[in-house]
């Protein structure tokens, strides 16, 4: 179980590359296609005809935050607690409340922006909890001691 933990924990924080891979795609291929001469408004979303280099980026980075990232934040939480780490309940709890509020974060954002900020600045906060996370199994289990004859 020390293993699968530390697989879930490095899944984790490579999904986390993965998610600002996709939208750093996406916002780049948005800018250049605006900066070609594209209008990106209501029409152009409800267009099916509108496609710019980076579009899957959106897409991508909305499934994988959406479904991917919390179903693996839940696997980790759950093989935590078989795991038998020492912090790694506690890790992985906390890793599962802050994908929670990433993706509520995330789907608020679209109504007030200025919570784009937070969701960017978690993101950050969970790469480096699931790599401490994974670090945690580095840790050498408690040697157990045998008891010293008294001479």
């Amino acid at each position: 179980m020390r293993t699968t933990y530390r697989v879930l924990a490095w899944i984790l924080a490579l999904e986390v590359v993965v998610q600002a891979a996709a939208i750093a795609w996406a916002l780049f291929g948005l800018t250049t296609w605006i900066m070609s001469g594209g209008v990106l408004d209501a029409a152009a979303i409800e267009s099916e005809g509108t496609q710019f280099d980076g579009v899957v980026g959106f897409m991508v980075h909305g499934m994988n935050g959406t479904m991917i990232v919390p179903a693996i934040a839940l696997l980790l939480l759950i093989v935590s607690f078989f795991a038998k780490l020492p912090r790694g309940v506690a890790y992985a709890g906390a890793l599962f409340l802050m994908v929670v509020a990433q993706v509520a974060l995330g789907i608020f954002a679209h109504s007030l922006p200025s919570l784009g900020i937070l969701h960017g600045a978690l993101a950050l906060a969970i790469l480096v909890t699931a790599v401490l996370s994974a670090r945690l199994t580095a840790t050498p289990r408690a040697a157990v001691r045998e008891p010293v004859a008294m001479a």
